[in-house]
């Protein structure tokens, strides 16, 4: 994406590319990360052009290391940041919260991508609460175009007042695309340095750091105030609306096409909130409507002010039922709030007019990619299963995040639990610990492995827990947008990288078995997984085989087709795999393989009762 450097003046750009234009106009020397969706084109766009500018880009094992690597940076004078998604800082707020009460040197960014009715799975987080709770100024973006200025002004705050920052977005802002107006990117040389200071850099004189930190805290409101954050405006209507993030953008889209006169505040720093400012506009407006996703923030802190100035402005939020709590904020939800506001504010008219539907659950399954190796391990964890003596649905497996959670889903309906990065390893040894008899299998795929795995295995190796780990290792971070990881070989930039072996971790961590299978050859992958099964210990089977996306671009693919002379119409095929490449013909009662899907995997040929499944010439 060489545009992301060259053009000058406007540009297309989606939120979070803009917030990748943002990082290089600020300077910035250091860029770390986790994979994340709606986060992740941050990394994505500046790996590709790291070296030309001379940065250090990375996407590191997890959150946490990616803030502290970044810290460390922006403690030798550096300017760096750290990406992530909004489970993500939960990951990174154990070292994150510290770093933020000894302060920063370099500027130090925090860029996090909430989700609003959460498109991309995992919960509705709303990150402003690690503001608050961190005593960390927080910006909160509201189109692309902020997404680049937003940035840019960060660092700037972040030195002049020595405290990180955390600039949130949403899924409707980091994937929405718009006309930016961008600057000149600047490189900026610095000496890098770090003198040693434990009143500064250690825990152990953290209540004065926390003092340290409330008046950094302050210190960037009065900073942003002076760079024009937090605009007002006042209308002779005295009526109005406070708003945040998205939600004001599509206000701002709705009083243009309306031709609304009403006052309007919004909030850029949503840590700390400006007290003052809002006092003003409770004064001089009769009705307000609180307009922020997610949760009330915003609008607890117009009403404390209220309250503690004695105001009598009637406040339209959440909290009195006036605007929704869960899911994204439409144009249609926003237009609805705005009609009760200009009505005067009817709360039964409200709760009616606005009550929003919960989205039912998917009706389609998900399902694997055609020659996913993921297919042929849960199939052959199955059968295992099966012949072991046990009857479906008798042994719990658990899951975990990523690719490796469509187990879940037919045909396979393997995987019964899905709880973070890891946890599927700790939540089996808690099933094993509370009594569970019967064996109970742990599945996680190699990235999550190395993100949070490793320490829930040394727990269970620890503690003597009877538990089969099997780890999906397809040597990419594949649901996120194929990134590598450490048993890739190579670095986000793609320079050769040391490939660390899932199995040798295992035997690090003393593991009493260890076994390698390919999900290609179910046969010999079944035997295994039985052998694991009846040992006592921690037993680790690596299920080895490269995403299918990234195999078909390295080979030359081979698709297998159905001799429909041979079939006999059993349907095993279309019932054991599931793979979208495979097509029941019910006129002709025979199956039928798509071969521009096809990946000549063979998995569906493993299990023809009359080979009818051959390859293609």
């Amino acid at each position: 994406m060489g545009h992301i450097l060259d053009v000058k003046g406007t540009c297309l750009l989606s939120g979070n590319e803009a917030v990748a234009r943002g990082f290089l106009e600020a300077g910035v020397h250091v860029v770390t990360g986790y994979p994340g969706t709606p986060s992740s084109e941050v990394i994505d766009t500046l790996r590709r052009v790291a070296k030309r500018v001379g940065i250090h880009v990375e996407w590191s094992v997890n959150e946490k290391v990616a803030v502290e690597v970044a810290a460390g940076a922006s403690w030798t004078g550096k300017r760096a940041a750290a990406t992530m998604k909004m489970s993500g800082l939960n990951v990174a707020s154990d070292s994150l919260l510290s770093i933020a009460y000894s302060g920063v040197r370099g500027g130090l960014v925090i860029y996090v991508a909430d989700d609003p009715s959460a498109h991309a799975g995992m919960c509705e987080q709303d990150s402003r609460y690690y503001a608050k709770l961190g005593v960390i100024p927080m910006l909160d973006v509201s189109s692309p175009q902020e997404s680049r200025d937003f940035v840019v002004e960060a660092f700037e705050i972040s030195e002049e007042t020595g405290a990180p920052l955390l600039v949130r977005s949403t899924t409707n802002v980091a994937h929405a695309h718009s006309i930016v107006n961008v600057g000149e990117i600047q490189e900026i040389s610095r000496v890098p340095s770090f003198e040693r200071d434990v009143l500064k850099y250690t825990k152990v004189y953290s209540v004065k750091q926390h003092e340290d930190a409330i008046k950094r805290l302050n210190h960037a409101l009065k900073v942003a105030e002076e760079k024009g954050f937090n605009r007002m405006h006042l209308s002779r209507s005295r009526i109005g609306v406070i708003g945040s993030g998205v939600a004001f953008s599509i206000f701002e889209e709705l009083k243009e096409k309306r031709g609304l006169d009403v006052s309007w505040l919004k909030m850029d720093m949503v840590n700390p909130l400006p007290r003052g400012k809002i006092r003003v506009f409770l004064e001089e407006n009769r009705r307000v409507l609180v307009l922020e996703e997610l949760e009330p923030i915003v609008e607890s802190e117009v009403r404390t002010v209220s309250s503690l100035h004695g105001l009598n402005t009637f406040i339209m939020g959440k909290m009195n039922g006036f605007m929704p709590y869960v899911g994204e904020y439409s144009y249609k939800i926003v237009n609805k709030g705005l009609n009760i506001l200009l009505k005067g504010g009817k709360v039964a008219e409200a709760v009616e007019s606005i009550k929003r539907k919960i989205p039912s659950p998917m009706q389609r399954s998900l399902v694997f990619c055609p020659g996913c190796p993921h297919r042929g391990t849960y199939y052959a964890v199955n059968k295992a299963i099966k012949e072991a003596g046990f009857k479906k649905g008798e042994l719990i497996v658990t899951g975990d995040i990523g690719c490796t959670i469509i187990g879940m889903d037919k045909p396979f309906e393997t995987v019964w639990t899905e709880v973070a990065m890891g946890a599927s390893i700790g939540v089996a040894q808690g099933m094993k610990i509370g009594g569970i008899e019967k064996p109970v299998i742990a599945t996680i795929g190699d990235s999550t492995f190395y993100h949070a795995g490793i320490p829930a295995l040394i727990n269970a190796v620890q503690h003597g827990v009877d538990l089969t780990v099997v780890v999906l290792d397809n040597s990419w971070v594949a649901m996120t947008g194929q990134q590598p990881t450490p048993g890739t070989g190579v670095t986000a930039l793609g320079d050769k990288a040391p490939v660390i072996r899932i199995e040798d971790i295992a035997k690090a961590c003393k593991a009493s078995f260890i076994e390698v299978i390919d999900p290609y050859k179910p046969e010999k992958s079944i035997e295994t997984i039985k052998k694991a099964l009846k040992r006592k210990g921690v037993s680790v089977i690596v299920s080895r085989g490269e995403c299918a996306l990234q195999w078909i671009k390295n080979h030359k693919v081979t698709p297998y087709h159905v001799d429909q002379q041979t079939c006999i119409g059993c349907k095993i095929c279309v019932r054991e795999w599931g793979c979208p490449a495979i097509k029941w013909i019910e006129g002709e009662k025979k199956a039928k393989i798509n071969s521009t899907l096809c990946t000549g995997c063979s998995l569906c040929a493993t299990t023809c009762p009359v080979q009818a499944i051959i390859k293609s010439n």
